[in-house]
């Protein structure tokens, strides 16, 4: 798979929670800018996923099945959205933590992404 946009993903999602768990320590909820930092990491991972997907049309195989590949970028393109979703409900500090915990999921996803295919 594309090992760089896998790190850069990765890299952004754990910048984006550091962001929003700095927000949270000071007692913030997720505010707009925080916003514009989702919608980045958001369309990382859809640029991911189209990349999987062409890489799959094209032929290649995952080394751990193809189902559970499709299902790991499905879910890192879910991740981050769901927790923005999950913050408008709670405008206190837990919304900001919320998302920050989106994003060290991502994070994770994306290192399993990154083996499932054969990394």
């Amino acid at each position: 798979m594309l090992d760089v946009l896998t790190l850069v993903t990765g890299v952004a999602a754990l910048l984006l929670a550091a962001w929003c768990g700095w927000a949270a320590y000071r007692d913030q909820p997720t505010k707009d800018w925080h916003f514009i930092g989702m919608a980045v990491v958001t369309l990382l991972t859809l640029i991911q996923l189209v990349a999987g997907i062409v890489l799959l049309a094209r032929g290649e195989k995952p080394e751990q099945g193809t189902t559970i590949f499709v299902a790991y970028l499905l879910g890192a393109f879910a991740c981050v959205p769901a927790a923005g979703f999950m913050s408008l409900a709670e405008r206190t500090r837990w919304g900001s933590v919320t998302v920050a915990a989106g994003g060290v999921v991502l994070a994770v996803l994306e290192v399993r992404l990154y083996d499932i295919w054969g990394g």
